[in-house]
């Protein structure tokens, strides 16, 4: 009886096995390039089911190699395909009407796949993964481009690359920001989209993938064959060695082949119908970009599994965040999501990805396509609706306390399901995808131009506001005004329930010059200018994320209750500015936008901090009451983005007691913090 071999390439003592899956090809020849590019055709003689190999001897490392199909339309013969399975790609693709055009041979226009060496003759290194809890959990969001381009300490050779991600002193950066995971727009192998290359424009966030389970080669700093592989390994590895986990946005949604008019790069030319939704036209596109991967099919199912397998067993990251995740639990002929999708399930029970950071991006272009709050109990989800919801506040919409007391507070309200926590909740004002916090508060219109699509692109649901002048200004009042609501949207985050993500470079002051749709602008457009950085925003930026981890009340992991326990505590608590228990009546007016959170330490253990924030995005100074009758008998502004330095250690100014007015000027928000224990020692609770 014959052996099935693993799919892709596998070295033995009998020789290298090279394995496709095709359940509609008539014939597969593997094509091995020499150093000359000259090709040699070995037909896979071997076939179990969908399977399909050849053993053609021991073929060395660094060897290029690719596929040709026979069968039905769109298989063509003619076309060069990437394998699958690749695990390392050489080159690029580079635009061409054979790419497109049947019988054309595409082999001068497409990369090659690489031959790795066998794993026993790789050095093995240590790499301890941090391992760090939902509830301690930062995330900063980032490009290997973009946050390492000017970087003036990594050298220009190492800059957008993995080695570059690597240095200590951008490693230093995020350490000093208490940042514990780094989160990455996609590593996958990709390519520039044909209209970005003919318009002179590339594709800098990564979202159209070729080849799922090799890293990208465009970030390797070495020109050597496959050398994205050990760099991005040792990049992984001098992260966690900082206590950085890595999180890699995964595209396993669609990829670069598009719809029925684009290239035959890979999947289309094995069997479309294996891996991609189809009905009578062609490709479904659920995605926006074509062709939409059908995962209730074992061959894209089983690709999507062993391509987050190698991620975590061979390149060493922490866990994953989706793009278009709802496309991820899309199940039957009507293709409505569900939880209990079959992917959902074989990741829950695959021991390797068991205790991985898992995160959705919850909607896609599909029916019903937004699915915040409706993922299986161990993902955590963007929560869009925190981001609109914080901007609206702090933009001075109407009828916003009440949502914001649901942002604050882990949105319960879709959240709040058996076996899930506030961390279900990822909470953002900013993300790659949009306008930049600086631009948050500089433009109310996007400035687009640049990408070339006549400004249509990227949307017009900003919820911006840009202080009463669009575009940037010399008005000192302006400029002070814009730095308050930029700390006011980082500090709402940070003193939220669940897991707050931070946009790389928001922490510097980075604009994208009102472009809200950066991902073609591989240029200072998008680059993080670290020789500009806003240090005191920096600072503010540590210090919010040191409060957090200081004060237990943000990261506790049970949902509040709102109502007194047993020893008559209430957990969190609402005040008007007269330090009144928020009234029914006042949740839904539209013209109120101030509000105060009380968290109840003793919730959290006898020593824990009680907190009071103080929120103010009225366009006037308010006076906030202290509520009367707190356990706490002394409150210390701790934080207060109005001050000149708006953030301090605890005990500075002097104290405020029960009934006393607190000083919360316009456009701002306050922290008052009690001694630690103190509530406990009021009241002896043990």
């Amino acid at each position: 009886m014959t052996t099935v071999p693993p799919l892709g390439v596998r070295h033995g003592v009998e020789g290298t096995t090279f394995a496709v899956l095709s359940g509609s090809a008539s014939s597969i020849d593997l094509c091995l390039f020499d150093e000359r590019g000259r090709e040699e055709r070995v037909p896979l003689t071997h076939r179990a089911g969908m399977t399909w190999w050849a053993a053609p001897g021991h073929v060395p490392a660094g060897t290029r190699y690719g596929y040709r199909v026979s069968g039905p339309e769109p298989a063509d013969h003619a076309k060069l395909l990437l394998d699958p399975y690749v695990e390392a790609v050489e080159g690029t693709v580079r635009w061409d009407g054979a790419l497109h055009r049947r019988g054309e041979d595409s082999a001068p226009f497409v990369p090659r796949g690489l031959v790795l060496a066998p794993p026993g003759s790789r050095p093995v290194e240590r790499d301890v993964r941090p391992r760090v809890a939902w509830s301690d959990t930062v995330v900063y969001e980032a490009n290997v481009r973009n946050l390492t381009m000017r970087h003036p300490s990594v050298p220009a050779a190492e800059r957008g690359t993995y080695l570059g991600l690597s240095n200590p002193s951008v490693i230093d950066h995020l350490v000093g920001l208490g940042v514990t995971t780094l989160e990455l727009l996609p590593l996958q192998q990709f390519v520039d989209g044909e209209h970005l290359v003919r318009a002179g424009l590339r594709n800098l966030w990564g979202y159209d993938p070729v080849a799922f389970l090799a890293p990208h080669n465009g970030y390797a700093a070495s020109a050597a064959p496959g050398a994205a592989v050990p760099e991005l390994r040792a990049a992984v590895r001098a992260l966690h060695d900082a206590g950085i986990e890595v999180v890699v946005d995964l595209v396993v949604n669609h990829t670069a082949e598009g719809g029925s008019d684009g290239p035959t790069l890979g999947l289309r030319g094995f069997d479309e119908s294996a891996y991609y939704v189809v009905d009578g036209r062609g490709p479904v596109d659920e995605t926006g970009c074509g062709n939409t991967l059908d995962l209730r099919a074992p061959a894209a199912l089983r690709l999507v599994l062993d391509t987050m397998r190698h991620w975590v067993l061979v390149h060493g990251v922490d866990g994953f965040r989706f793009d278009l995740a709802a496309v991820l639990g899309r199940q039957g002929p009507d293709r409505a999501f569900s939880a209990g999708g079959a992917l959902f399930a074989a990741i829950w029970a695959d021991p390797v990805l068991a205790g991985i950071k898992l995160i959705a991006e919850p909607w896609d272009l599909g029916p019903h396509g937004y699915q915040l709050g409706h993922f299986p109990p161990e993902w955590a989800e963007w929560n869009g609706r925190f981001r609109d919801t914080v901007r609206d506040f702090w933009r001075g919409a109407p009828s916003t306390v009440a949502p914001l007391a649901e942002a604050l507070t882990g949105t319960a309200e879709r959240f709040r399901s058996p076996g899930r926590a506030p961390q279900a909740s990822v909470n953002f004002v900013t993300c790659h995808d949009g306008f930049t916090l600086a631009d948050l508060v500089t433009y109310e219109r996007k400035r687009n131009e640049a990408n070339q699509e006549d400004n249509r692109d990227g949307t017009d649901d900003n919820r911006s506001w840009n202080c009463g002048i669009e575009g940037p200004t010399e008005r000192a009042d302006v400029l002070a005004l814009r730095a308050r609501q930029r700390r006011n949207l980082l500090a709402t985050v940070l003193v939220s329930c669940g897991v707050p993500m931070l946009c790389g470079g928001d922490e510097l002051g980075r604009s994208q010059r009102g472009n809200n749709n950066a991902y073609c602008q591989d240029n200072d457009v998008s680059w993080f200018d670290w020789a500009h950085a806003d240090a005191d925003l920096t600072r503010f930026v540590a210090d919010l994320v040191a409060l957090r981890r200081d004060l237990p009340v943000f990261r506790r992991n049970a949902w509040s209750t709102g109502t007194a326990d047993t020893f008559g505590v209430v957990d969190i608590a609402w005040f008007d500015v007269d330090g009144r228990p928020m009234a029914d009546a006042s949740w839904h007016r539209a013209d109120l936008h101030a509000v105060a959170m009380r968290h109840d330490g003793r919730i959290c253990g006898p020593d824990a901090a009680s907190v009071l924030v103080l929120c103010n995005a009225q366009g006037n100074r308010l006076l906030f009451r202290v509520p009367e009758g707190d356990p706490v008998p002394t409150w210390w502004r701790l934080i207060d983005t109005a001050a000149a330095d708006p953030s301090g250690a605890i005990g500075a100014g002097r104290p405020v007691a029960p009934g006393d007015r607190v000083r919360v000027d316009a456009h701002s928000l306050v922290v008052l913090v009690g001694p630690p224990g103190a509530a406990a020692n009021a009241d002896h609770r043990p």
